[in-house]
């Protein structure tokens, strides 16, 4: 293992509170074909770039966000004894889109940077995690590929993103979607691995419980596997085993410091 330093890492992206609340379903309603949700308990988290950082911070990086102030809320309802998600609400109200010109020239006064801004060089890496909720649009991602330097990892529900200069993590449905043609794409396909430059790289079998978020797990091993050892290749593997640890639990899963550590052994 690499001797190990604190990576440092500009995140940007479209944020959500993820609300989980948790009852048992024991008969259906009498006025529709559809089960009664007795409350029990509920439960709330950061989710979508917010989750990227909390996992990205578990692995001790430093991390510096451009996100929404608008709230967007995802509130799923769980059936306790079976783990069954019956039902999922979004709130999303209108997410203004990112107001910083690129370059950027002053973002000290954004309230989740500190108060003196690194320059760029300072960010050992640059991730965006792009929900397609409309903080991000695809000039402004294709700007910050062009504006940063130093490896640049994107994950992102658009159909038209940037083709070099940065890694691309997407799933089997969105690649379908895309439009023209990549050399830059990192496909999870769940219990089928990853694809990256022809090859495949298995996934780690496991019980899946819940897929929520593993996506954003994959995106910060990937990115500190690569910090850690410079190779794609590499941090790939690494990057299967983080998201066969979240799968296993469920909902919005943050690695633990002993998952951390089973991942580094």
């Amino acid at each position: 293992m690499p001797q190990q330093k604190q990576f440092k890492v500009l995140l940007i992206g479209d944020s959500c509170t993820d609300e989980y609340v948790y009852g048992t379903c024991e008969r259906l309603n009498p006025e529709a074909p559809v089960p009664i949700l007795k409350y029990n308990r509920k439960e709330t988290t950061d989710g979508m770039a917010m989750n990227v950082r909390k996992n990205l911070m578990s692995f001790g990086m430093k991390v510096y966000v451009l996100t929404n102030e608008e709230p967007i809320t995802k509130t799923r309802y769980i059936d306790e004894r079976s783990n069954q998600h019956i039902l999922r609400v979004d709130d999303e109200g209108t997410c203004e889109p990112m107001k910083y010109k690129i370059p950027f020239d002053e973002l000290s006064a954004y309230h989740k940077f500190p108060h003196e801004t690194p320059p760029k060089d300072w960010y050992d890496a640059l991730v965006i995690s792009d929900y397609d909720k409309g903080f991000l649009n695809v000039q402004q991602i294709c700007e910050l590929v062009g504006w940063f330097e130093g490896p640049i990892f994107i994950d992102s529900k658009k159909t038209v993103l940037p083709t070099q200069g940065c890694f691309v993590k997407i799933n089997q449905t969105e690649k379908k979607l895309l439009n023209g043609d990549y050399n830059n794409l990192i496909v999870t396909k769940g219990a089928g691995g990853a694809d990256y430059d022809g090859v495949n790289y298995p996934a780690e079998k496991t019980k899946i419980v819940d897929v929520v978020g593993a996506g954003d797990t994959f995106l910060a091993a990937l990115v500190y596997f690569h910090l850690l050892y410079g190779k794609i290749e590499e941090a790939i593997p690494f990057a299967n085993k983080a998201a066969a640890i979240a799968v296993q639990n469920f909902g919005t899963y943050v690695l633990t410091e002993e998952d951390v550590q089973d991942l580094r052994d």
